[in-house]
């Protein structure tokens, strides 16, 4: 087993937001040229071997990739025609980053237009304006890479012996987010009063876990899970999952990053999470047993 690092929130925040600017402008890549899917599917991000990728993504040009690469540390773009461009990541403002990118698309073949504002952060920036987030500490960028690495196989294998409709091991630019979420197959009202992002997510009935790297709100690293609608009585559930508890804040269940990474196996620790917050979830919701394997 290899040892889960250390990532204490406190330690990389300034990195964590100039890295949480890149991969939206990624993910702004992502949105403009990919077709439409229910539930936002065709918004992600992938973990890759070397970093977070868009994935392959179709344009006039050909088709092509954009990776951030957290080993090298730049994002690079790939075309199937053999093209590529590269832009360095490194301690500079983000508006900087973002005329480098856009030329770099567009010396590629790459000419479209994207989106200039991000999204689900607070006080959001429009990229060519921004020179607040411009820290950049490769070795912390590397550690966040490496976690997502080892919580990829245990999302993964959760998911694989799921019967339903069931998203792939997604990174969701907006929260910074790897998640997985399975689906009942019944439709579903979304909550009164939502907005765009929350029609189109909460269209169907669905259990949702994942992981985030911690923020303003919730200043540590953490897994969490929660069904949408909320079933009666869930907060009140206790999880066969040590350290596992329901945050009333959040209405999500939570586990720490730390108890996990410290557990005796943490591969263990987190599917054993899962398969609680999933069964607590799904049996107060009348989901079909069946549709775990």
């Amino acid at each position: 087993m290899t040892a889960w690092p250390d990532l204490p929130y406190a330690g990389w925040v300034d990195t964590l937001d100039t890295l949480h600017m890149v991969v939206q402008i990624l993910g702004k890549v992502r949105v403009a040229l990919s077709p439409k899917e229910p539930e936002w599917a065709h918004v992600a991000l992938y973990v890759s071997a070397r970093g977070i990728t868009t994935g392959p993504v179709p344009s006039a040009a050909g088709l092509f990739e954009v990776e951030a690469d957290l080993l090298a540390h730049e994002v690079a773009i790939r075309v199937a025609s053999g093209d590529a461009a590269r832009v360095e990541l490194r301690d500079r403002p983000i508006a900087e980053f973002w005329r480098e990118f856009v030329d770099a698309l567009r010396s590629v073949g790459i000419d479209t237009e994207l989106p200039t504002n991000p999204q689900e952060v607070p006080d959001p920036i429009p990229f060519p304006d921004d020179t607040t987030h411009h820290v950049y500490d490769g070795d912390a960028a590397t550690r966040f890479w490496q976690v997502l690495t080892l919580i990829e196989p245990v999302f993964e294998a959760y998911r694989a012996v799921f019967q339903g409709k069931v998203s792939r091991v997604q990174f969701f630019w907006g929260g910074a987010d790897l998640a997985v979420t399975r689906f009942s197959g019944e439709p579903c009202t979304p909550p009164p009063g939502a907005g765009l992002l929350d029609r189109v997510a909460y269209d169907y009935e669905q259990m949702s876990i994942g992981w985030w790297p911690g923020n303003a709100s919730f200043p540590e690293p953490a897994f969490y899970a929660y069904a949408y609608p909320k079933p009666e009585g869930i907060e009140s559930a206790e999880l066969a999952s040590p350290g596992a508890s329901w945050n009333h804040d959040l209405g999500e269940f939570i586990l720490r990053y730390d108890d996990v990474r410290t557990a005796p196996s943490p591969e263990a620790a987190v599917r054993q999470f899962l398969d609680a917050a999933y069964d607590a979830c799904a049996s107060r919701s009348g989901w079909n047993p069946k549709l775990v394997s």
